[in-house]
């Protein structure tokens, strides 16, 4: 399996494709998640264009099993954050299979 590419990899590459100073390039990657994680708690989404949109979901209260025992065991209710990617995303990494 492939390694996955590091924060200070993410930060070098968008700074050479962009012309930017890597402080530059760091500091709006920190903004932009910023700006994601105030927009989702307040509005409940956060679209990146392109890439998807980070959608705020609520869970309902379930009943679920103990793996060991196999007890019935009560699952909470709660707030999740679901992310969604954007269909073009989706085939540009994925092609549809042709039917």
């Amino acid at each position: 399996m492939a390694k996955v590419m590091t924060k200070s990899q993410v930060v070098s590459y968008l700074a050479e494709k962009s012309g930017l100073q890597k402080k530059a390039t760091a500091e709006l990657l920190e903004n932009l998640v910023t700006l994601a994680t105030k927009e989702c708690k307040s509005n409940g989404q956060f679209v990146v264009p392109g890439l998807g949109k980070a959608v705020k979901a609520h869970r309902k209260e379930r009943v679920g099993r103990n793996p060991q025992t196999g007890a019935p065991i009560k699952i909470p209710a709660k707030t999740v954050v679901k992310f969604r990617l954007a269909k073009a995303f989706k085939d540009a990494v994925v092609p549809p299979r042709k039917k």
